[in-house]
């Protein structure tokens, strides 16, 4: 988009003419607390996305395994690494009459055993055992493994789809967002994970949308970010540059590069990234070693991070030396399981761990900033007394998601 030279975040220009189809009216509230709506997103969106699941790192070792409930999906999901390195991943349920297969949340296992009947199944989910086989009726273990669940990687990140067939295989998914992050050093980068899950009592694209733009920084975080991203000229926290790829997005976010820590943060600033600290500029330099083709393509110096939100609810932030991410899992039209990551390389020393850990509180409590604010527009939703939200042009991703949500539901439902 074009910018004037002087102040490239004065710009009138506006990012909806690229997207015209998208509109720049008002759009209804009611996709945010209808429960009818809410049903056709769970069997057209969540049951024929692919979404993600973790990482390989959380299954290091063949027979490792996590489980994923997904109550949007009606499901439970097993996620298994096998002898040979690949995942495998089913629905949590025995064949023999649907008892759950795996109670724990993770753990590392020889093979799956129903804790009702001691029907055992291994880790390509073929029945291999069942007690007193010669009681059932014609019964043929070959046609009664586990139900299998499409599951395939992506720089190291898990996904599943619960659609028996899916309609694109992962990569076709992800697109050119996930072509753009080719070479970004994701397994260098999760030595450390720090994992945060909560349940906020909101509509999931309402969490979703407190992290599609940030024009609120200024004023919800002018504590903990009093002038992190912000700056005289840039007081609106504009970002450098915004776009629609596919059915996902992307943008790169304004730093201010004079931004003057207090003392203690400026000790973690200099063993390490965080939040308010991280950026793969030197002075006018991009990092080349760091900066894969839709990272802050448009090499500004005054770059921070970078936003990927990947549809329907999956979003990937990099920056040097660390990177976050935020899955947003739907419970009901009004609640949403968000589980949320922030990673850094494995420290070696105890002033890189100082500095990871206070990049995770410093997280977190940004983190509790937008959720108390979430639940607080849900709960006035509900009241009818606005039928529509008023969206600016930096909140393009916003109307672009509900307009995907919208498109998707609309193709699925003919699809039958």
């Amino acid at each position: 988009i074009t910018t004037t030279a002087s102040n490239p975040y004065a710009s009138e220009a506006r990012y909806h003419d690229l997207y015209p189809e998208l509109g720049t009216g008002e759009i209804s509230t009611e996709p945010y607390y209808s429960k009818e709506y809410f049903e056709l997103e769970k069997e057209y969106i969540f049951k024929k996305c692919w979404f993600n699941a973790g990482r390989i790192e959380d299954i290091p070792k063949a027979g490792d395994y996590v489980v994923k409930d997904v109550p949007v999906c009606d499901t439970s999901i097993v996620i298994v690494r096998r002898k040979d390195g690949g995942v495998n991943a089913f629905h949590n349920v025995c064949s023999h009459r649907g008892n759950k297969m795996a109670y724990e949340e993770s753990g590392n296992a020889r093979s799956f055993n129903c804790r009702f009947h001691g029907w055992t199944y291994d880790h390509d989910g073929d029945l291999v055992v069942v007690p007193d086989e010669e009681n059932y009726f014609d019964l043929d273990k070959s046609c009664l493994g586990l139900s299998m669940v499409s599951v395939d990687t992506w720089e190291g990140f898990i996904f599943v789809n619960v659609d028996p067939s899916p309609k694109e295989t992962l990569d076709e998914y992800m697109g050119d967002l996930g072509k753009g992050l080719s070479g970004y050093p994701f397994a260098e980068t999760s030595g450390q994970v720090f994992s945060f899950e909560t349940v906020v009592n909101a509509n999931w694209k309402l969490v979703k949308d407190a992290f599609q733009e940030v024009c609120h920084t200024p004023f919800q975080h002018n504590r903990s970010l009093p002038d992190a991203y912000i700056s005289e000229a840039n007081p609106h926290t504009r970002f450098i540059d915004m776009a629609i790829v596919g059915r996902h997005a992307r943008a790169s976010l304004f730093g201010n590069m004079e931004h003057m820590p207090s003392p203690l943060a400026m000790q973690a600033y200099g063993y390490g990234a965080t939040i308010a600290s991280a950026s793969m500029v030197d002075g006018e330099e991009v990092s080349a070693a760091l900066a894969p083709p839709g990272v802050n393509p448009t090499g500004s110096s005054d770059w921070s991070f970078e936003l990927q939100v990947f549809f329907p609810s999956f979003f990937l932030s990099v920056t040097q030396g660390s990177y976050f991410t935020h899955q947003f899992i739907p419970i009901s039209e009004n609640q949403t399981h968000w589980f949320s990551t922030t990673c850094f390389p494995k420290s070696t020393n105890a002033a890189e761990r100082f500095s990871q850990e206070y990049g995770r509180v410093m997280f977190r409590d940004i983190m509790n900033e937008d959720g108390r604010q979430i639940e607080e527009t849900q709960s006035m939703l509900k009241s009818g007394a606005k039928k529509s939200f008023v969206l600016k042009d930096e909140e393009l991703f916003i109307r672009q998601a509900l307009w995907q949500g919208n498109e998707m539901i609309i193709e699925n439902r003919k699809e039958g």
